[in-house]
């Protein structure tokens, strides 16, 4: 009874948070650039001299799926999307350097190329600067290039810092962004490639997000059986001992 207690109200606890994940996900799957997050689960025993019996249960791997998302062209010159394996650059709030597939950008009311949330997005040598008025091109290899009203040569401002850090050593953050679990900046990679005028979508499955749903609500309806089950054999020896 002791390691039905405990093997169930662990498969509860964890059951629950797998839905989180999963309606996080779902909450997610038109996001621009999102990467799913994915949950484990396995069984650990207790440890200690009184807990050989009880048993844990621990999310083994907690990471994201690095599958790329469906691209869509926008026909938008600022809207970009990274072509296979490699991030965008950006300037989180706490002043480190972060990294997102999102690349729907767009010109600050600072003259700045940044992402929707007001994220500025880094260049080679920091913030990239956009003249007023000026039509912008950004190369496959992430030159961004503008020409003003009047102007017949292109002007290049900057190059979009384009990096591609091995997965091991990325660490999704609770705002979507992705950082080296070192907390350094991450070097920039030449052979990483943009495609102009596309944007990537989320590459959250939705069907199996739905089914993961379903199942992990049925597995933790077992759980709480179980946990019942257990109360009611607790009863029943509790009777058959007091009337002994």
């Amino acid at each position: 009874m002791d390691r039905v207690i405990y093997t169930s109200m662990t498969g509860a606890k964890h059951l629950m948070y797998r839905q989180e994940t999963l309606a996080q996900n779902l909450a997610n799957a038109n996001t621009t650039g999102y990467r799913a997050d994915v949950a484990a689960l396995r069984a650990v025993p207790a440890r200690g001299q009184e807990a050989g019996t009880r048993v844990f249960t621990v999310e083994t791997t907690i990471g994201s799926d690095f599958s790329t998302g469906p691209m869509t062209a926008t026909g938008r010159n600022l809207d970009i999307a990274i072509q296979g394996p490699g991030w965008l650059a950006v300037l989180a709030p706490d002043g480190n350097e972060a990294y997102t597939r999102a690349g729907s950008l767009q010109i600050g009311a600072d003259g700045t190329l940044q992402l929707p949330n007001g994220l500025a997005v880094q260049g080679d040598g920091g913030p990239i600067a956009i003249p007023a008025d000026a039509h912008v091109q950004i190369a496959p290899d992430g030159t961004v290039s503008v020409k003003t009203a009047g102007q017949v040569a292109v002007t290049t401002v900057g190059r979009l810092k384009l990096v591609n850090p091995p997965q091991e050593e990325l660490a999704k953050g609770a705002d979507g962004l992705f950082r080296l679990k070192s907390g350094d900046p991450a070097e920039p990679d030449p052979n990483v490639r943009v495609a102009e005028g596309t944007l990537e979508g989320s590459n959250v499955n939705v069907v199996e997000s739905m089914i993961g749903m379903i199942a992990a609500a049925r597995q933790f309806e077992l759980q709480m059986k179980l946990l019942s089950s257990a109360e009611q054999n607790e009863q029943k020896a509790n009777t058959v001992l007091s009337a002994t």
